[in-house]
């Protein structure tokens, strides 16, 4: 689930289909606040010219949109009694366009481009930066040093299961640990890692970033792309190691030794890839002081 930040609020925007739905929920909320948020979009949707919108729209890329049933919500549009929410549009028609979502991020999603038209109606104003902030969003997203970064980090996620199952095989059982324990043993493990590149433990880093910490983020989201190389090489030699039976002891030296040498390396060959990743838009920025 990402964000976009337009005048403040935030807004929220989801994959479907690999296509961007943005939150007409969380943009109503800007404008009108929470009370009133459900009530502006049915106002909205229940518009013949909204539903028209909505009907062409489906009909250009949903091959399995009702017709008959929009066009009867076409004829009751504009009549003092017709009432309309999105769930009843989506469930009538077939539509896929706006969706209704429940849960933690709850709340009614519609497509990138029927968001803008919905946007237009909130004012013309909002409409344009959220236009804005869509392009910066996009922007960050396809930053060929993002999606690099994204990689890295996925491969070390990968990683992390492949160590989590060398230490539940091979230190677990040796130090037989308590079924609700066995997570400090690989606690361990990880600030074996963290030392070995960062210098710091996950403790001590969430002590000097509580803020960061409470959202949930911890040392790895912010290093740079050539820490994340590192930090995938290290976890898998850990995994190997772990295997051989070598001490812990050991291995944080061959880590540590490896960790130096290979990000020494990395951060002489690129520099921008060296940049710690503080802001999702580090390298759009960077890039541009560069003339890239």
């Amino acid at each position: 689930m990402s964000k976009l930040d337009i005048e403040s609020a935030i807004i929220s925007i989801t994959k479907i289909q690999e296509e961007d739905y943005i939150c007409l929920t969380d943009m109503a909320k800007a404008k009108e606040g929470d009370n009133r948020a459900a009530d502006v979009i049915k106002n909205w949707i229940r518009t013949r010219t909204t539903i028209e919108f909505l009907g062409t729209w489906e009909a250009m890329y949903n091959p399995n949109f009702k017709v008959a049933e929009f066009d009867h919500f076409k004829m009751e549009a504009g009549l003092p009694t017709f009432v309309l929410s999105p769930k009843q549009w989506a469930e009538k028609t077939g539509a896929v366009g706006i969706i209704s979502k429940s849960g933690r991020y709850g709340g009614t999603y519609a497509h990138r481009d029927i968001a803008f038209e919905f946007g237009a109606a909130i004012s013309p104003t909002f409409k344009l930066y959220l236009i804005k902030e869509y392009q910066r969003f996009k922007a960050i997203e396809s930053n060929q040093y993002n999606l690099e970064w994204d990689v890295k980090r996925l491969l070390s996620k990968a990683n992390y299961h492949i160590q989590t199952d060398a230490v539940q095989n091979h230190i677990l059982p040796e130090k037989n640990y308590a079924k609700d324990k066995e997570w400090l043993a690989y606690a361990e493990e990880a600030d074996l890692l963290n030392v070995a590149l960062f210098n710091c433990t996950a403790k001590d880093w969430r002590e000097l970033n509580p803020v960061q910490a409470k959202k949930d983020l911890n040392i790895r989201d912010f290093a740079s792309i050539n820490e994340l190389a590192v930090l995938s090489n290290i976890e898998s030699l850990n995994a190997e190691l772990i295997k051989k039976g070598i001490e812990k002891s050991e291995r944080f030296i061959q880590l540590r030794e490896m960790a130096v040498y290979q990000l020494e390396i990395l951060d002489k060959k690129n520099a921008m890839k060296a940049m710690k990743k503080l802001a999702e838009d580090v390298y759009i920025e960077q890039q541009k002081k560069l003339g890239k």
